[in-house]
Parts: C-alpha cells; structure tokens; sequence
C-alpha cells in the first residue's frame, strides 16, 4: 500500500496501538543484534535504520551489535587467504584478525553508522578496543573423537570470549542521544585484539546494561516446536527444558544460550525475531503480536511486546 492510498485512520490505529509501548519502554535501553538478511537486502538495511532512528525519537535508547561474517569472507577471498572453520567458528591468525579488524570496525561499522545518520539519526561506531569497552580473552576449543581418552584443545588464533564489559562510554553515548554501533572486537589485558561472535557480545552487553530487551535478528521466524511451529513465549526454565529434551539444537543453540544466559544474567528479555521481515524491531516491540519468540524469567501475558 502507498502513501497515496494508506487509509489515514489505519495510521491513527498504528499509533494507537504502539502508544502504551511507547509509554512503558520510553527511557530504557534495547541491545540490537543486527545481521544476516537485514544486513544485505536494500530494502531491511533502510528498514532497519529508521527503525533505530523512530526508536531514539521516542525515547529509547537502542544499542546495536552488528557482525559481518560474509563480508569478512568476501575480502579474505579477494586477498587470496584461505578461510577455515573449526565448530563453525573462523580460524582467526594474525594476518585474518588484521582483515577482521578493517571489515568489523571499518567497512561494516561505519555504513551503519552512515546510513543510521542519513536516516536523521546520531550513531557513533565503535569497537570494543574503544575504552576497552569489551575485555577478552582467547576461546579454547575442545574436540573429542570416541577413541580420544581426554579432549583436544584446538588453537584458533585471535577467537575470543567476552570476559567483562565495561558500560561507562555506551552509557554516555547514549545520554547524549547517540547511538552506539559496537563491531564485536575485544581486547586482552597485553592489548592483543579477539574476533567475538556478535550474538554473544550483544547478549554480553545486555546483561551489563541490564537492558530492557535484548534483539536478535534471524534469518528465521523464531524459535520452533517439533511441529514446526514458532514458540511466541517462554520463561527461562521452558527454554532450558526444551534444550534438555533436544528441541532446540544444531545452529538455534548457541543463539538460544546466548538468549537465555541474557535474560539469567540481568536483561529483562530476550527476542529471537525475524530480520527478514521489514521493520522487525519495531514489530517486536510497537505491536499486541511481535514477529518471533520472546524469552522472560516470568510468564507474560499475551499482549505484551
């Protein structure tokens, strides 16, 4: 539907119906996990900077954690340097992390920012060296065949886990009416730099800004049943069963742990929604029915965004 034909009274019932959200989130802080689809397709990456934008209007304030896997992989191919995944995560020595470093904070990082301020917003990108915002430490990683007695632990370079994060500069950021925009980059106390998955920084983040939600965009509908079906809600014990019972498994589980460990850990809630669906944050947040699968320590009722 255009502009021309938009019917003015279903504006006024949008409105209507975001204007509780508004009221009930206005002053709190939403971490944003931004990748996959809405990454690439023109029409999410516009969506999804009006929505950062819309969302500082009312008065939240969103943080955004964006990866860049692909792109990472596209200029590591065109400067003829191999990739290599071990559990799926990129072997990362010095001459990748330097890549990693030019794409994550540079390339990936500041066309957020641009196209963020180009929609009438006012992002600031940083990485977590910034401040030392994201203090890191190597991940080790364990691989064990059946004939192994004890697991192997498998050096992948400059991979690493989140050990702290420090939240003073995002906090002034966004007081200032900022946006944050952290390429997932981390630093050890010797200044060494670590490539962090952007699910776990984000839920990282979440947890020390005891955020109000924390958003994961998806290249899926949310979390699903065995019936195929989405899981619109669930409290922190439901996901942990559904893990134990094999549900949630393969690529879903380290998302959903990353999620679950969010919410255990001081954010209010976690979302696992649709970033191929145009607007998803503000479905999620504005609307009676969301578009993904919303994660709490409590029951929710329906209605809630």
């Amino acid at each position: 539907m255009t502009e021309q034909t938009r019917d003015p009274r279903q504006v006024v019932e949008v409105l209507s119906e975001a204007l509780p959200y508004i009221q009930r989130f206005s002053g709190k802080t939403v971490v944003v996990k931004y990748g996959g689809n809405a990454m690439t397709e023109d029409t999410l990456i516009d969506s999804f900077a009006r929505d950062m934008v819309l969302m500082k209007e009312v008065g939240i304030n969103p943080v955004v954690v964006h990866g860049g896997g692909p792109q990472i992989g596209d200029l590591l191919a065109k400067l003829n340097i191999e990739s290599r995944f071990v559990n799926g995560m990129r072997v990362t020595d010095a001459e990748t992390m330097d890549v990693v470093e030019m794409v994550l904070g540079g390339l990936v990082n500041k066309g957020i920012v641009n196209l963020i301020n180009q929609s009438g917003g006012k992002a600031i990108g940083l990485t977590g060296k910034d401040g030392a915002q994201i203090r890191a430490r190597q991940l080790k990683v364990e691989h064990q065949s059946p004939e192994m007695t004890a697991p192997e632990i498998i050096d992948i370079g400059h991979v690493g886990e989140v050990e702290h994060i420090s939240t003073d500069l995002i906090e002034m950021l966004a007081a200032r009416d900022f946006i944050p925009v952290i390429a997932p980059i981390g630093v050890d106390a010797k200044g060494r730099s670590y490539n962090i998955n952007a699910d776990l920084v984000a839920g990282k983040v979440a947890e020390a800004l005891d955020a109000e939600k924390l958003m994961l965009l998806t290249n899926v509908a949310g979390l699903m049943n065995a019936e195929g079906e989405v899981l619109t809600g669930l409290t922190t014990g439901q996901v942990d069963g559904l893990i134990a019972d094999g549900t949630i498994h393969g690529g879903m589980l380290p998302k959903i742990r990353c999620a679950l460990e969010a919410v255990k850990g001081g954010a209010k809630s976690a979302h696992i929604i649709d970033g191929r669906v145009p607007h998803a944050t503000l479905l999620e947040i504005f609307t009676n029915a969301g578009v993904g699968t919303l994660i709490t320590d409590e029951p929710q009722e329906p209605s809630d965004g």
